[in-house]
């Protein structure tokens, strides 16, 4: 059985850790469905700092390089942990070699 932990003292007062919080009611800046993975991301970092959230870090599977630079700067104090590093998007900005499509497999869009 799953069982969330007690909460935290801290100063005398006890901190109820989050694992979740819905972010997305009254967000105005939504990118595209069609938009590139990387300006997602960095929409996805600015609304949880618009959120309060005092530290960020974004982790990924893959990535391509061109995402891990538009991520640093747009936000330079948010460290990015990738499985992969792959070496460059194609004229579609898809990475390569990239998974093949791995979304599109997994949610038979394709």
């Amino acid at each position: 059985m799953f069982t969330l932990p007690s909460p935290v003292k801290s100063g005398g007062h006890d901190i109820h850790p989050v694992y979740a919080r819905r972010l997305d009611r009254g967000l105005t800046e939504r990118p595209p469905p069609w938009d590139t993975p990387a300006t997602r991301a960095v929409a996805a970092v600015t609304a949880l700092k618009r959120a309060g959230a005092p530290r960020v870090r974004f982790l990924c599977l893959v990535a391509a390089p061109a995402g891990v630079q538009a991520m640093l700067a747009a936000h330079g104090d948010v460290p990015v942990y990738a499985a992969a590093l792959d070496r460059e998007l194609n004229a579609k900005g898809y990475i390569l070699p990239g998974l093949g499509d791995a979304g599109d497999r997994l949610f038979g869009t394709r």
